[in-house]
């Protein structure tokens, strides 16, 4: 089942449309689905779509001579191209009279087992892109190679592409989308334990309960997520012990990079270089208090929700996992299920909040959102904004989420009134997220107040119906 994509599917189709050459780099994480992005573009236009290999350059080319063979005579054929410059020169002639995709996906294991492949197609393209009508798709898993020897300015392909489609995660709009059979709770409960990642949400079965899907997959030895945080790391980096090490550190609580640091035992600045890797990788993400930046506040944490699920509660667990004891490792998942989506839940209220913009359908027009924490110097005490977003000096908009079953009370609202005085913004709207919606006195507060939104997580789902 192909879901969401719909942006990227767009802009693909203009550029198919011009008839001109065009040449699009795609880029992504492993599993996020570009591949399958691909496919769906091309369906059935007339395409040469070819894999690259983690093999050496005869072994490519020889793959490559036949993806264009079988396009060719329609089957398989045995003829090999002298070098890559023969074959991709024989695409351009054949993309001379009409429109035809070339599709090269791990274009970093191609460009890494032949050197010279990125100065013979910037050769080539600037032979024939006045006159040619190919539309020429680079697709690569390798996020720091195609960043730096496809779109920065060092590579020989620099200023060539004619369109670059970063591919990230879906949001939880799109998972809403592939689990149209469950409940709205469990729409979250789901977004939380695997994230967007095409891949993982393939896993799962919106006909089984959040409590199945975790016991078929996370808790079954021979599944594909059992292990694959570890096995996408094995792929990615060379010392992956460490990125482990650092990952399980920032799940336990390690958020700074001195606590990190005394956790794996590793020089700060040696755990910096790990972690920006993870921060490239989409794993790790860096933050600080909003406004506040180059802060010596600022925290990690992991971003992509399944790999903070794995640390969080497979990892620790793996050897009761591997002896069969399912629901015991369930029962201690389940008490802390409602903990965990605290944080899911302020993402999914900021992309809310990120809707209402993009729709005309919000009060304040944020340049950008952020959670804030630091000291209130009245209470001489640790406090904390979930979101916060600023039009102007004047003017921002403050949020609260609460992912309880308890309703939200008049309190809280009070509350978040009160933290917001610790700016100076004039014109201020306040958002109150609810998983159980509000009490009484909390809607009658808000009424009464006029600059108040109060949000429930229904709301939320309906909005994505």
């Amino acid at each position: 089942m192909f879901i969401g994509r719909e942006k990227e599917l767009c802009s693909l189709h203009h550029l198919y449309i011009t008839e001109k050459f065009e040449f699009a780099v795609i880029y992504g994480r492993r599993r996020v689905g570009k591949t399958a992005l691909i496919n769906q573009f091309i369906g059935n236009k007339e395409a040469i779509y070819f894999t690259g290999v983690e093999s050496n350059a005869k072994q490519n080319l020889e793959n490559m001579s036949k993806s264009i063979m079988e396009y060719t005579s329609g089957i398989e054929a045995d003829t090999i191209f002298s070098s890559f410059q023969t074959a991709l020169e024989y695409v351009f002639t054949l993309a001379e009279k009409e429109r035809l995709i070339l599709v090269i996906d791990e274009y970093p294991y191609v460009a890494r087992s032949s050197k010279s492949l990125a100065s013979t197609l910037q050769m080539l393209i600037d032979k024939h892109k006045d006159t040619s009508k190919l539309m020429l798709i680079l697709c690569g898993s390798s996020m720091s190679y195609m960043e730096d020897n496809v779109l920065a300015y060092k590579s020989p392909l620099y200023g060539r592409r004619t369109a670059q489609m970063k591919i990230l995660p879906f949001h939880f709009e799109e998972t809403c989308h592939y689990f149209r059979n469950m409940s709205d709770e469990d729409k979250a409960l789901m977004y939380g334990v695997v994230g967007g990642t095409p891949q993982y949400l393939l896993q799962m079965s919106d006909q089984l309960s959040v409590e199945e899907n975790i016991k078929r997959t996370f808790l079954d030895p021979v599944s594909f997520l059992f292990e694959e945080p570890t096995n996408l790391l094995k792929q990615e980096v060379r010392e992956p012990a460490i990125y482990t090490a650092i990952i399980t550190a920032i799940a336990a609580g390690a958020t700074r990079i001195s606590e990190i640091s005394t956790k794996i035992g590793e020089d700060t600045s040696v755990c910096s270089t790990y972690i920006k890797s993870l921060i490239h990788l989409g794993i790790i993400q860096k933050e600080s208090p909003y406004g506040e930046k180059n802060s010596r506040k600022s925290i990690y944490y992991i971003e992509d929700n399944m790999f903070r699920f794995w640390y969080r509660f497979i990892l620790g667990n793996n050897s009761a996992i591997a002896r069969g004891a399912v629901d015991l490792v369930y029962r201690r998942i389940k008490p802390h299920l409602s903990d965990y989506m605290g944080k899911v839940f302020e993402d999914i209220c900021t992309q809310y909040l990120w809707k209402l913009l993009i729709d005309g359908r919000s009060p304040i027009e944020f340049t950008s959102l952020g959670r804030w924490w630091g000291t209130d110097p009245i209470q001489k005490a640790q406090t904390e904004i979930d979101i916060i977003g600023e039009q102007d000096k004047n003017t921002a908009v403050f949020g609260e989420c609460k992912w309880t079953n308890e309703k939200v009370d008049q309190s809280v609202l009070e509350l978040l009134i009160k933290r917001s005085h610790l700016f100076s913004y004039k014109n201020m709207h306040y958002y109150l997220f609810a998983k159980s919606g509000f009490t009484q006195g909390c809607i009658d507060k808000a009424a009464e107040l006029g600059n108040v939104t109060l949000v429930s997580y229904t709301d939320i789902v309906n909005e994505y119906q």
